[in-house]
């Protein structure tokens, strides 16, 4: 296995996914903005012994974000599984944010994942498999979240534009979207929302989903896609 990379590995999706990998016996690449982030999310991981790499770099800074995938893939390979965990979580009403506050929410919640998947998706497809799992939101717009609510149904474009371009080199481009806010303990528990980005890695391709809408307390809702 050449391992997961975890781009937003952060205390909640991001570092619960990157346990998730990290048990079925998968290296990890964690990326996030801070050292400290990267720290706890690396201490996290179970088993101790797990093979874990953390590179600092932003995901709006595609210089920083192309160097810290490229030192990865150099250690690693092509990875058999991309995350994309980031975003910018703000509550902005509509007109509120000027036009380049809103293009800084964007690069983050949108333009950081499609960075990372025209960095590492053709070399997934000339390999002939993996996947390229973003994490979503919004199932609805929210006039209280504009650019939030932009960039995911961003999100949601993205990985229907992927799947078009890499899908049939076998590349499964999925999202995970998630319809609350993510707390451990709650009915949106990090831990059992990565189990969804387990079992999207590992699906078979005849059973490929596009889209896991999880609404909490263990509900969710699978959206497929045609066969390519």
């Amino acid at each position: 296995m050449s391992g997961a990379v975890i781009i937003g590995a952060g205390p909640g999706i991001g570092g619960a996914v990157a346990r998730r990998f990290a048990r079925e016996g998968m290296p990890v690449a964690l990326i996030a903005r801070g050292e400290r982030t990267l720290k706890e999310a690396a201490e996290s991981i179970e088993p101790r012994d797990a093979r874990v790499m953390t590179r600092v770099a932003d995901s709006a800074d595609e210089d920083a974000l192309r160097d810290a995938l490229d030192e990865v893939t150099a250690e690693l390979g092509p990875p058999d599984a991309v995350v994309y965990n980031a975003a910018k979580i703000q509550a902005d009403a509509p007109g509120e944010l000027p036009v380049r506050a809103q293009l800084d929410a964007w690069t983050v919640n949108v333009l950081g994942a499609l960075t990372a998947a025209a960095h590492l998706a053709p070399a997934m497809a000339r390999r002939g498999g993996g996947s390229f799992i973003m994490t979503g939101g919004m199932p609805e717009p929210k006039r209280r979240y504009v650019s939030l609510s932009l960039g995911k149904a961003g999100v949601r474009t993205l990985a229907e534009l992927l799947d078009q371009e890499y899908g049939p080199s076998g590349v499964h481009v999925a999202s995970v979207t998630v319809a609350g806010p993510v707390a451990p303990g709650t009915d949106f528990d990090p831990d059992d929302i990565a189990e969804h980005y387990w079992r999207l890695h590992v699906q078979p391709r005849d059973r490929w989903v596009r889209e896991v809408l999880v609404n909490g307390r263990g509900r969710y809702t699978d959206i497929h896609m045609s066969l390519k």
